[in-house]
């Protein structure tokens, strides 16, 4: 008897998974047919025109344009030449630990940068700075610049304005 119920119910599971076709699939396969046709028909199929680019032109933002939002923070001069810290500065790294920073700070002036470490005394962060200016506008001028030449640098496409009070 238990050999029974089990043939039956094997039976009938493979019954269900058999014999049953949704409609849906078929009618789906049908409209995306018809579809398909029509649309190499018309001509957009996988052929397609030369399309002609246009060359990247590069345009000169007005200060306008230019996002010059920063923080403020005082902070003191670590590592760098002296006096190169001036109000408005590019950070693209922060750091708890001054050997991170002096790391990045070697790579860029291994690239040309004179990039410097300074130190947030109230939170003991070492903040790596790429460029340092007089006013907002030469600093958002310089930090986009920095962004544009490190297009794959996640990191560095965070860099941002400082105030140092």
């Amino acid at each position: 008897m238990r050999k029974l119920f089990v043939v039956a119910i094997a039976a009938c599971v493979a019954f269900s998974f058999t014999s049953c076709k949704s409609s849906k699939d078929s009618a789906y396969k049908t409209a995306y047919d018809e579809a398909r046709q029509a649309e190499l028909a018309e001509g957009n199929g996988q052929e397609s025109e030369a399309v002609d680019i246009a060359p990247v032109a590069s345009s000169t933002n007005s200060a306008k344009d230019i996002d010059t939002t920063y923080r403020t923070e005082k902070v003191v001069l670590s590592s760098g030449a002296a006096g190169a810290l001036k109000a408005f500065s590019v950070v693209c790294g922060s750091y708890s630990r001054k050997e991170g920073a002096e790391n990045i700070r070697q790579s860029l002036v291994d690239e040309g940068y004179n990039a410097i470490v300074v130190q947030n005394p109230s939170t003991g962060l070492y903040r790596v700075v790429c460029a340092s200016c007089d006013t907002k506008e030469e600093a958002a001028v310089a930090r986009d610049k920095f962004k544009a030449d490190h297009p794959r640098n996640n990191d560095y496409q965070k860099a941002w304005l400082l105030y140092n009070k």
